[in-house]
């Protein structure tokens, strides 16, 4: 189990599809702090710099060292005392790390992973997949992912809220808001 720090973080986690990045737009519309998916920033900037997806993760290990290493450094600078909503959190590159055959005893993940401390995992029921620029992997790969998640964080004994497809955004935020 992590080490707990005093904080007031959440993380909205869940495969590919699952509706994270459409929960934390509104639950940042309803005045939260959010803080959107790392790898997701990262192949924005690179493709406005001219690159193509296939030069952004041709190498998937020293992609996910290097998310984790962005996650792990922007948390060094955010506040503690103040609700944010992270979209995936540090303990999810223990699942990345294993869909991209690295070791999950890597020294650097391990004590990224002892290090980071959320009060609350909402892991949400995936929607039906569908691939994008920037989410390449096939359905079944994405499936995986949902499940290696889950295991992480029941691993490492935080408390896990699973988060139903519902008819609307509105009421999958009402659902998280009414669980912290």
């Amino acid at each position: 189990m992590p080490a707990k720090k005093s904080n007031n973080w959440y993380i909205i986690t869940g495969g590919p599809c699952a509706g994270k990045t459409t929960a934390l737009k509104e639950l940042e519309r309803r005045g939260y702090k959010v803080q959107y998916e790392m790898a997701r920033i990262f192949i924005d900037k690179e493709i406005a710099r001219g690159k193509n997806i296939e030069d952004i993760r041709g190498d998937e290990g020293a992609f996910q060292k290097k998310m984790l290493k962005m996650k792990v450094e922007l948390e060094k600078k955010l506040p503690k005392g103040k609700i944010i909503f992270f979209d995936l959190g540090v303990p999810d590159s223990i699942a990345y790390y294993q869909m991209a055959g690295l070791s999950t005893k890597d020294t650097y993940l391990t004590k990224a992973v002892e290090g980071s401390s959320y009060k609350k995992i909402f892991l949400l029921e995936m929607y039906p997949y569908k691939k994008d620029y920037a989410r390449i992997q096939p359905k079944e790969d994405a499936l995986k992912i949902q499940r290696l998640l889950e295991s992480s964080y029941k691993r490492l004994g935080y408390p896990i809220v699973k988060v139903p497809v519902m008819p609307t955004v509105k009421e999958r935020v009402d659902f998280i808001l009414n669980n912290l």
